[in-house]
């Protein structure tokens, strides 16, 4: 398919000065995490902007000081600023008019002015008296397009739009593939979730850092492998429920989720080398599969410090989960040595293509008649019946069975014609749904 490619404007500011606020207002698909704290939005994220007869690709980064810092995730997210600069047509430098023109401002500004990219100077939360006195002082900062605004209230949006299309040119048509999979990275913190995004794309561009939380919002971006493109979103680290205290985190978590609603597969990434699938391992896979009917494949990631006694402590942990574990690809990953990421994509390609595969209504009926032939179940001493099977829906696949008495076809019973259906077919990593009607 052909696709337009679409300038970069980037939105830079010290922390805490309604950058995400701005994302948000101007973006109608993407939403930025804005809350009253410093330093929450850390990786980039971006959303395509369509103003009269122009579209641009605005993105939103995390709160910077341009000067070098000893801090690892300060500096990542210092360079990685940069490299959007150095690639945009036009920089919205945001300031607080409420706080005043702070020496981070000034630090700031004197750095765009030696990098010579357009600057349009953004004075925010004009929207008050206090505000509105102190936005004069921010010409000094020697920007020529000055744009008061509230990114709160959608002051001055307007007048932004048309001062970024001045810098925006004709749109650019480039032939890109349509991406035949939407694949969710889902996992606890800390288990190489975003060094797994960054293996996958061939560039760092998730921070990465020793800690839990480092990524606070999901990251989307599209990758090619074996001529297939391929749709990717790194997702913040889920803890348990009642771990979750601060805001942002409970913020984190329902991002995380809602990017599982809308995904094709999931990959859950487990540290392997912890021997074992925690409680929260186990709830996710099961809700992934089994409430949402999400194709899943777990990576048990980390297995370059796997030796074989954790390797016999993993499959022992894992053996009483055997009859859903059966239903899943796994394959054991090192992002640090790159170790069967091939082999990981290759499976999530599979999954995805048994995930939206289709059967014949009349093989689906002959096969589970011929089951019941061969094994009979009853339920109050009457025998279940099926008079004949469809598909009604595929991703996830859904078969609707016509019955003699649709209660009595049990969560039991339909996980019969659930494994009826998967020694016929390879549906590894794929939920089937069953609904049964009455019908002749």
């Amino acid at each position: 398919m052909k696709r337009k490619k679409y300038s970069k404007v980037v939105i830079v500011g010290r922390t805490n000065v309604g950058k995400s606020t701005l994302f948000n207002r101007l973006s109608e698909g993407v939403k930025s995490i804005a809350l009253d704290y410093q330093g929450v939005t850390r990786d980039f994220i971006a959303d395509t902007i369509c103003w009269k007869d122009r579209c641009f690709e605005l993105i939103d980064t995390g709160g910077i000081s341009l000067r070098k810092t000893k801090d690892p995730i300060a500096e990542k997210i210092r360079t990685q600023a940069l490299e959007l600069i150095d690639q945009s047509v036009a920089v919205i430098f945001m300031v607080d008019a409420l706080a005043g023109l702070l020496p981070e401002d000034r630090e700031i500004a004197k750095a765009l002015h030696k990098i010579g990219k357009p600057v349009i100077l953004v004075v925010n939360k004009v929207d008050t008296r206090l505000g509105k006195e102190a936005r004069y002082e921010f010409t000094r900062l020697g920007f020529k397009d000055h744009i008061d605004i509230s990114a709160q209230h959608g002051v001055g949006i307007v007048d932004l739009f048309d001062a970024i299309l001045a810098y925006v040119p004709a749109d650019v048509v480039v032939e890109e593939q349509e991406p035949t999979s939407n694949v969710v990275i889902l996992g606890k913190p800390n288990v190489g979730k975003s060094s797994l995004m960054n293996v996958l794309l061939n560039k760092e561009r998730a921070i990465v850092a020793d800690m839990p939380g480092t990524t606070r919002e999901p990251i989307q971006e599209h990758f090619t492998f074996d001529k297939a493109a391929i749709q990717v979103t790194d997702t913040p680290g889920l803890r348990k429920k009642r771990k979750i205290e601060e805001p942002i985190e409970k913020i984190m978590a329902k991002t995380a989720l809602k990017a599982v609603e809308r995904a094709d597969v999931v990959v859950l990434v487990v540290d392997a080398h912890a021997g074992t699938l925690v409680d929260q391992e186990l709830k996710l896979a099961f809700y992934v599969f089994e409430k949402q009917h999400k194709g899943l494949v777990i990576a048990f990631n980390k297995d370059d410090l796997m030796d074989e006694e954790i390797h016999a402590r993993l499959e022992w942990n894992l053996e009483p989960y055997e009859y859903f574990f059966d239903k899943i690809p796994q394959v054991r990953t090192s992002c640090k040595s790159k170790k069967n990421i091939g082999r990981l994509v290759k499976a999530v390609q599979a999954v995805s293509q048994r995930y939206h595969q289709t059967f014949s209504n009349d093989d689906l009926t002959v096969l589970f008649k011929e089951a019941l032939v061969r094994r009979p179940l009853y339920r109050n001493k009457q025998r279940l019946k099926i008079h004949r099977v469809r598909q009604i829906r595929t991703a996830p696949i859904t078969i609707e069975l016509f019955v003699n008495e649709p209660k009595w076809f049990g969560p039991s019973q339909l996980a019969y014609f659930d494994g009826v259906l998967r020694k016929s077919f390879d549906l590894k990593g794929v939920p089937v749904r069953f609904v049964s009607q009455k019908g002749e």
